[in-house]
């Protein structure tokens, strides 16, 4: 694979801006495991870095001061003595003597990486950093930057520090996975060629994180990729899952909890729901729980149309880990063609459908260019109402709210051809548009938007209730 940046456009002008500024930077990179944050920061600032230290996951104070004067005498080609400091004040003393005597004819980066690890309990870390940053770094030409995978931690504890980190930091990032675009890029710029159709159902699988796509093969099809990098046994997606949130959260056991209750809800679930079906003890723990998952982007959450304060859905929106839950987790499988055997079973229906919605609902900006409305002010939503005996209910998992008094409802279908609207199924669409405008007493237009991979195919009964049509190739877009 190649070591070019793909993507990032807005990250790398941040980062290059921190670089050029004259004054003292303190820039914060947040985001989820594996999503490119050191590759980032590396590639952008190579000839800059003047130190760096990468926290070490469960060490302790005194192994994580051990590993920073080890960096330092790497740094400093042995000038250092080997002892480590007794404390973090100690460690940061050592730092700035050792760049006090670094040229600054250029701005230099400092690099504290997977910060969460250094600062480990009562460890004193971030009165350490304070200390370093308010007595020295601030009037320096320096960029200290900050990284860290548990973005909740990272913003709990550091952005909106309230200590002597107050508002300290100048510039922040919060790296999220590529978008489709993006991941076209990504292996595009790797002589990996899909059609895009083959680079959705990847997508579907593993999600835009650069290092799971490292692991796409040119030549492979899209299942036979899957095949190998989920199921076979040395695969890196086959039991990824084990690590991925151990490796972010103290206590994962609950996030995991929280994580399989959403993975067999497609509607969504409300705060009080997760605590039932993820068997949690009632308190702030719950939040917190949901605040860590939200700030890393396996969840998401949306708000029902019209309602302001309650009411809110929590969606599992990250890829691999539906992925995992669906098909791999608990299940023995043998052969060597277990995706394109998985792919006609019930479950991959069901799955590949919601995953599309998923993936619709993460595209909202080129969905919005692609009906021509990206510069009408809106707001998304979702709406749902439960049926009873006497009234029929509706779902509609994303719409968007207009000012210019338009509400666009959205149906989404993965299938692999154009899809063919029946009689029956414009009847539904018609009727889930009577509960929304019944239910809601809106006054606005309703119009429906049909997302597919391929189209639809176009027939007396489309024209009378899609007002448009729009493509996988649309959700490439900018």
């Amino acid at each position: 694979m190649s070591d070019e940046l793909f993507g990032r456009k807005n990250e790398i002008a941040i980062l290059r801006e921190a670089l050029q500024s004259n004054r003292a930077e303190m820039v914060s990179v947040i985001g989820r495991r594996r999503v490119g944050k050191t590759f980032l920061i590396e590639t952008i600032y190579q000839k800059h870095i003047i130190f760096k230290v990468t926290g070490i996951q469960h060490a302790k104070r005194k192994e994580q001061l051990r590993n920073f004067v080890i960096q330092l005498n790497e740094y400093s080609a042995d000038s250092f003595p080997m002892a480590a400091p007794q404390d973090w004040l100690d460690a940061f003393h050592l730092l700035t003597k050792f760049l006090n005597t670094q040229s600054s004819d250029k701005k230099n980066v400092v690099f504290l990486d997977e910060l969460p690890w250094l600062a480990t309990h009562k460890s004193g870390f971030l009165k350490g950093l304070s200390w370093f940053w308010n007595s020295w770094a601030v009037n320096q030409n320096i960029v200290v930057v900050i990284c860290g995978s548990a973005a909740s931690w990272m913003i709990q504890k550091v952005v909106n520090h309230r200590g002597g980190l107050h508002n300290r930091i100048t510039k922040r990032i919060h790296l999220q996975a590529f978008t489709l675009k993006e991941t076209e890029e990504y292996l595009t710029g790797n002589n990996i060629r899909f059609d895009r159709y083959q680079l959705i159902q990847l997508y579907m699988a593993m999600g835009g994180i650069p290092h799971y796509l490292k692991e796409i093969r040119h030549g492979d099809s899209a299942a036979q990729n899957i095949n190998r990098i989920c199921f076979s046994p040395t695969g890196l997606l086959r039991d990824e899952f084990s690590r991925l949130y151990v490796s972010l959260f103290n206590h994962a056991e609950r996030h995991i909890a929280v994580i399989k209750a959403l993975a067999n809800k497609q509607q969504g679930l409300p705060r009080e729901q997760i605590i039932a079906d993820a068997k949690l003890p009632p308190g702030s723990s719950v939040s917190r729980i949901l605040e860590e998952l939200l700030a890393s982007g396996f969840i998401s959450v949306y708000r029902p149309f019209g309602k302001k304060k309650k009411g809110k859905l929590y969606r599992l929106t990250d890829e691999y880990s539906l992925f995992y839950l669906n098909f791999i987790e608990g299940k023995a499988h043998e052969g060597d063609d277990i995706w394109n055997l998985l792919s006609q079973t019930p479950i991959y229906k069901t799955w590949s459908g919601y995953t599309f919605e998923n993936i619709c609902l993460k595209h909202i900006a080129p969905i919005k260019k692609a009906l021509g409305i990206s510069g009408i002010y809106s707001l998304s939503g979702s709406f749902y109402k439960k049926g009873t005996a006497q009234e029929k209910g509706a779902q509609i998992d994303l719409l968007i709210d207009r000012n210019d008094h338009v509400i666009n409802l959205f149906e989404a279908k993965f299938y692999n051809e154009p899809y063919t609207i029946t009689k029956d199924y414009a009847t539904k669409l018609r009727e889930k548009m009577s509960v929304f405008r019944s239910t809601t007493k809106t006054k606005k237009q309703l119009f429906w938007v049909f997302i597919s991979t391929f189209g639809i195919n176009e027939n007396q009964h489309s024209g009378g209730v899609i007002a448009k049509s729009l493509t996988m190739d649309d959700l490439f877009e900018d």
